[in-house]
C-alpha cells in the first residue's frame, strides 16, 4: 500500500538490550587486541565527536554511555521506545545510536519544520548492510534525490500508478477482491475458521503482483508464493538490528550471523527474478513488445521498455529492475495487508462502529449488488474509518530522513550526517492534538471541525503522515485509496465475524520494518442474511 519511499526501521534485538551484553558479543571474535583497539578507538572518536559538538546547540538527550551511546534505552518497538523518550525529555530530542547521531520529532510542528520547511536538507536516505546487499545498491526507496530518483518516481507515478493505468487494473482488483469473498463464503458453509491476516495478505500481494509481472498466488503458481514470502523476509531483515550498522569496528564483523540470512535471502530473491525476466524476454521476443491498450502494461514491461532504449532518459540495469520490483512488492503487500488486518479487529471490538458501517453501505449499494470501486466515493464513514486505523496503526510507524547539511530548527542545530526520526505513531496518539487519543472513534473525521477543515492523508496535514510528504511522499497513495475502501466495505457487505466472546484481541505489534499485529487473526466467518449473492464466477 504505502510508497517503496516508506521509512526504514531500525529495531533493536531482544537480546541485545544492556551494556553487559554488548561488552559480551566481542568474545566471538578471535582477536582480543582487535577488541582491545575498537574499544579505544570508539572511546577516541566518542570524544572528538563530542569535542566537535560542544558547541553547538543540541536538542535535549538522555544519559548514555560509551560506545554505545544510548542504544540501551530502546527496546524491540523502536517507535514505542521513541514515544516514551519524548515524553519524558520532550518533543525533539538528540540521541546517538551506536556512532550514529539521530534526532526524534514528535510534533505536528517539528514534522512540518524537518519535512517541508527543510525539505531538501534531509532529502537522503539511510541505507544498512542488508539494505544495500538485497536491493543490489540501487534501490529508487533508498536512492539519493537526483536524476535517477526524479526519473522512476515520475514513471511510477504516472504509469504503473497514474489514474489511466490504475483504471486499466480495476478488472483484476475487482477479481481479487470477489476471489476472497468466495473464499470466505465457502469456509462460512463449512464452519471452518479462517487466517484472515494470511487472506487480506495475499489478496494485496495477488493484486501487486499481476500489475508488476501478470503473475498470482495460486495452487500451481509457486512464482507468485515464492515472492509473497520473501516480501515478509525482507520487510523482517530490513527492521531488525543489526549491531554492524551502528558500532563502527564491528561493522565487517557478522557477530549475530545476520551477513549470511541477508545473503541467502538475496541469492532467493535474485533466483527468482532471474526467471521471471527471462521468461518476459522470450516472450517479448517470440511476441513482440506489449503496446498500450485496453489491458495496460504491467511495470516488467515498462522497465524492459526503459532497458531496450538507447534513447532512455536514464540507463538502467537488470539490477535496477530487480531493485524496483523489489521495492514496491515491500511497499505495497506488507502495508496494505497491515491496515486491513488492524482495521478488521478494530471493528470486531467495535461494534456500533461496525453497525454504523453496515447501514451506511446497505443504504448507498444495498443488498443487490456487491459494493464496487465506483461506490466507495459515497462511502464517507468507510474512509473515516481508514483514516481512523491510520492514525492509530500506521503500517510504517516512521518516517526517516538523514541530512546533507547543517541546519537549525527551533534553535537547534542539526548536524549534517543526522538521522531524523518522525514519530507519526506518536503524534497520532498525541492528546494535544487528538481528543481521546487511543479510542478508536472515526467520527472525529466527520463532525465538527473536521467538516470545515478535513485532516487529508495526502501529506499536507502533518498530524496524519500515514504516506509521508513532499517529493518522498508515497506514490502508491491513489492504489491505496482505490483498494482499501472496496475491500473492507465487501468484508462489512457480507460477513458476519464469529469471535469467542471471552476472546480479548491481542493490539500488541511485532518488531520489523513494518508494524503489523503480534498475532495473526482467525475467526469463523458467517454470511450476513440480507448479503448480495456472492457465489457468482470470479
Amino acid at each position: 500500500m504505502l510508497c517503496p519511499c516508506g521509512s526504514l526501521l531500525i529495531h533493536k534485538s531482544r537480546h541485545i538490550t544492556s551494556w553487559v551484553t554488548i561488552m559480551q558479543l566481542p568474545e566471538t571474535l578471535s582477536s582480543v587486541a582487535v577488541i582491545a583497539t575498537g574499544v579505544l578507538s570508539s572511546i577516541f572518536l566518542l570524544y572528538v565527536f563530542l569535542k566537535k559538538n560542544q558547541n553547538n546547540r543540541l536538542p535535549p538527550s538522555p544519559p548514555s554511555l560509551p560506545i554505545i551511546g544510548h542504544l540501551h534505552h530502546l527496546g524491540p518497538l523502536i517507535h514505542q521506545s521513541f514515544h516514551h523518550l519524548s515524553a519524558r525529555y520532550g518533543p525533539l530530542i538528540h540521541l546517538r545510536l551506536g556512532s550514529v547521531p539521530v534526532v526524534v520529532a514528535s510534533t505536528p510542528e517539528l514534522a512540518r519544520d524537518f519535512l517541508k520547511t527543510n525539505e531538501l536538507a534531509f532529502s537522503s536516505r539511510k541505507h544498512s548492510l542488508a539494505i544495500d546487499h538485497i536491493t543490489y545498491g540501487v534501490a529508487f526507496a533508498f536512492a539519493p534525490y537526483g536524476p535517477y530518483w526524479k526519473f522512476i518516481k515520475k514513471m511510477s507515478t504516472t504509469e504503473l500508478l497514474g489514474n489511466q493505468n490504475l483504471g486499466h487494473f480495476l478488472p483484476i482488483r475487482t477479481k481479487e477482491v470477489h476471489e476472497l469473498l468466495h473464499t470466505l463464503t465457502e469456509k462460512a458453509k463449512r464452519r471452518e475458521s479462517v487466517n484472515l491476516t494470511e487472506e487480506v495478505l495475499k489478496l494485496a500481494n495477488n493484486v501487486i503482483c499481476q500489475m508488476m509481472m501478470s503473475i498470482r498466488c495460486s495452487g500451481t503458481n509457486s512464482e507468485a508464493d515464492e515472492a509473497k514470502n520473501l516480501v515478509r523476509e525482507v520487510t523482517k531483515i530490513f527492521g531488525e538490528f543489526n549491531v554492524s550498522d551502528f558500532i563502527w569496528f564491528c561493522k565487517n564483523i557478522d557477530l549475530q550471523g545476520f551477513k549470511k540470512r541477508y545473503q541467502d535471502t538475496h541469492r532467493r530473491y535474485d533466483a527468482l527474478l532471474e526467471k521471471i525476466i527471462f521468461e518476459r524476454e522470450e516472450k517479448r521476443r517470440k511476441e513482440g513488445k506489449t503496446e498500450d491498450g485496453d489491458k495496460g502494461k504491467d511495470f516488467l514491461d515498462m522497465l524492459l521498455d526503459v532497458l531496450e532504449d538507447d534513447k532512455a532518459e536514464i540507463k538502467i540495469t537488470r539490477d535496477h529492475i530487480k531493485a524496483l520490483i523489489l521495492d514496491f512488492f515491500t511497499a505495497a503487500t506488507d502495508t496494505t495487508a497491515i491496515t486491513l488486518d488492524w482495521m478488521l479487529v478494530e471493528l470486531i471490538s467495535n461494534p456500533k462502529v461496525l453497525q454504523i458501517a453496515r447501514e451506511e453501505i446497505d443504504h448507498v449499494v444495498g443488498n443487490e449488488r456487491l459494493v464496487q470501486e465506483s461506490d466507495t466515493p459515497n462511502l464517507p464513514y468507510i474512509h473515516a474509518i481508514i483514516k481512523e486505523t491510520l492514525r492509530l496503526h500506521p503500517p510504517i510507524p516512521m518516517l526517516i530522513r538523514k541530512s546533507i547539511q547543517d541546519v537549525t530548527v527551533q534553535g537547534y542545530d542539526i548536524p549534517a550526517g543526522t538521522m531524523l526520526f518522525v514519530n507519526i505513531w506518536s503524534i497520532g496518539r498525541n492528546s494535544e492534538y487528538w481528543e481521546s487519543p487511543l479510542e478508536f472513534k472515526p467520527h472525529r473525521f466527520i463532525e465538527g471541525d473536521a467538516l470545515k477543515n478535513p485532516l487529508d492523508i495526502k501529506g499536507q496535514c502533518f498530524q496524519l503522515l500515514p504516506f509521508g510528504t513532499g517529493r518522498r511522499g508515497c506514490p502508491g497513495i491513489n492504489l491505496a485509496m482505490r483498494e482499501l475502501p472496496v475491500v473492507i466495505a465487501g468484508l462489512i457487505q457480507c460477513f458476519e465475524w464469529n469471535v469467542d466472546g471471552k476472546h480479548v484481541f491481542n493490539m500488541d505489534e511485532r518488531p520489523g520494518l513494518t508494524a503489523p499485529r503480534a498475532a495473526d487473526f482467525v475467526c469463523i466467518p458467517s454470511v450476513r442474511k440480507n448479503s448480495p449473492l456472492i457465489f457468482t464466477s470470479t
